[in-house]
This record gives structure tokens, sequence and C-alpha cells, in this order.
């Protein structure tokens, strides 16, 4: 999981933690993903936050759109409702705000609407796929700003740390038309009711392996989960850019550590996935456009942070199930 547990409140319950968000193409429109309660799912969404897929149309990482849903709560047969709202212009950053019924349903069944919006909100096997052996020396070695260490790493024996495990998913599927043309830019969020008339940001989640691989919540700030895509720069841009400089300087796989640590501080930063509507999507080491169910998203990182490539000797068939070639796309769980 490329964001497992990466706050101490998604650790508390993992209900509200994000894996791992996808942003594609589909057969009828673009389609948004957010994967939570990872390895389990078992636990279904809590009935008392938000689950956001949130949109910039104009590069400013401030959302212009959001796609909101609420649950309640469990039922005997394990299923929960839930309420799909859309949100635009001011309302679309107000968790207060209502918006507007997109449509309604029950967990683990296809929900279409009237003007082409799918909907699956259920249990389905977790795409994604890592090697544990090679994700410690990396992390390792940019904690340390030292030689990645690949010692242990026996490419025959090369296995998925998530193989065989389950998520909780939100897929949606929105016709172009009802996104606008052009870039957009996406970042996921769960939020909980403070009981006090607001809502805590629990997790938050676009590109793989950000928390991960730079531990950013060292830099002096109560929660990276707690912020937005918006102040990344100012909040944390000065720690990846030392972390990486550190990183290739010690690898000596670039000739201007510091300043490739600052073009890939710009990379990073803001935490959001960019995506060209109507295209396909490709998240690589050197093109990134949105990001698909099948990529090998932690290899592209790997060697945006080091500009050396690091195989894991992964591919998509070592993921959990067979992914579905129309909606909701996911593999059903194991």
């Amino acid at each position: 999981m490329s964001h497992h547990q990466d706050s101490a409140a998604a650790k508390q319950d993992p209900r509200l933690d994000i894996s791992d968000v996808y942003l594609f193409k589909g057969r009828t429109g673009t389609v948004f993903v957010m994967n939570t309660n990872p390895v389990s799912a078992d636990k279904g969404f809590h009935p008392e936050a938000l689950y956001e897929f949130h949109i910039d149309a104009d590069d400013d990482a401030v959302q212009d759109l959001t796609f909101r849903f609420r649950f309640l709560a469990t039922e005997p047969d394990g299923r929960q409702a839930w309420v799909l709202d859309r949100l635009t212009g001011y309302e679309a950053i107000d968790r207060n705000a209502s918006g507007a019924l997109v449509a309604t349903g029950r967990t683990q069944e296809i929900v279409t609407t009237a003007d082409g919006v799918n909907v699956f909100v259920g249990r389905a096997g977790d795409p994604f796929y890592l090697d544990g052996t090679v994700i410690t020396s990396v992390v390792t070695a940019l904690r340390n700003g030292a030689a990645v260490d690949l010692s242990a790493f026996d490419p025959q024996r090369a296995s998925n740390l998530f193989a065989g495990t389950n998520v909780t998913a939100i897929v949606l599927e929105v016709p172009d038309e009802l996104i606008g043309s052009g870039t957009i830019s996406l970042w996921a969020t769960t939020a909980l009711d403070d009981h006090h008339g607001g809502w805590l940001q629990i997790n938050r989640c676009a590109n793989p392996l950000v928390s991960t691989l730079f531990d950013v919540t060292e830099a002096g700030f109560d929660d990276y989960n707690a912020t937005d895509p918006h102040a990344d720069l100012d909040n944390y841009g000065d720690l990846v850019r030392r972390k990486v400089a550190g990183l290739v300087a010690a690898n000596a796989t670039h000739s201007d550590p510091q300043g490739y640590g600052a073009a890939i501080r710009d990379v990073i930063f803001p935490d959001v996935l960019r995506y060209q509507v109507g295209t396909e999507a490709d998240f690589g080491a050197v093109t990134r456009n949105g990001r698909g169910l099948t990529e090998s998203a932690p290899e592209a990182m790997f060697e945006i942070v080091l500009n050396a490539p690091v195989p894991m000797g992964l591919d998509a068939g070592h993921a959990t199930g067979t992914l579905r070639a129309v909606f909701p796309y996911l593999s059903a769980p194991a």
C-alpha cells in the first residue's frame, strides 16, 4: 500500500486509511478510484466521515469540484448505504456545504445514473504490488542520505507484500463532459466529524509512496495528512529537496545533486495526480498522466528520487486477482 497507515488517526481506524488513488480513462468516462481499509477490507466505511475526490481545473492545487461520499451505519448483512454529492465553486472546499445529489446506493452493487455516472463501493482485490526488500532499501537510503543497498534482494525471489489482500474501494466513473476538457489534478481525502460543527481531515493521497518515502511528518507540522496540496511546496518542499539531493549524491546518479533535488521537489509537489481528460493514463518515471491500475508506480517513484532505475522483478500479474475490463475495473476480492 503506497500510503498504508501513514497517520496516527488512520492507524487507529483503518476505515479512514487511504492506501492508493487511481485516475484513468474508462470505457465511458474518467475513472476515479480511492482504495481504503487496506490489507483486510473487513470494516467498511466510517459513518461519521466524508470520503472525497477533489478535482482542480486551473492548476492552483485548490479544488474546483468535489465528489463526496457519505455512509450510513453497517447493516446486519454487512452492507452500507451511501450518498454521493457533487460540489462546485466555493462549496467544493466547504465540508459543511450540501452540494447536489448525484446518486445513492448500497455497497457491493453497481449504480448507474441517468446521466451516465457509474458508482461501485465495496470490497475488491488490491491492484498495488511492492517488494518489501526493495522498498526498505530505498527508504533507508533516502532517510540516511546513503547508497541504496540491494545486496539482500534476489530478483528471482521477488514477492508482492500485498498479494492476496483486499481493499475497500470507491470507484467512480464520470462522463468527460461532466468534468470538462483539459488537464485536471486530483487528490483524495477522508475527514471525520469533530462533533463541534467541523471536520478533522484524517488522510489524503495522490501520488504513490510520498509519505512512505519522505516521512513528511518530520517537517515540524502536526500531520501531513491534515494539510492541503496548495501548501505542500512551502511546508515540505525543502525537506524533499534535501533528501533527494542527499540520495543522488550518495549514489553518484547526478552531476548536480542540489539542482536535481530542487527539480524533483517540483515534480512531487503539490501532491496531486495530473491528468489530461480523455487520454490514456501512464504513471512513469519520465512522464506521468493520471495513474492506471497496472503500472509499477513504486518503480517509477524509485527512479524519480534516485535518477536511476530500481527494478523490483514484479508486474501487475503479481497483484491480487484479475482486473476486469469493464466497470468497476478492479478485481473481485480474494
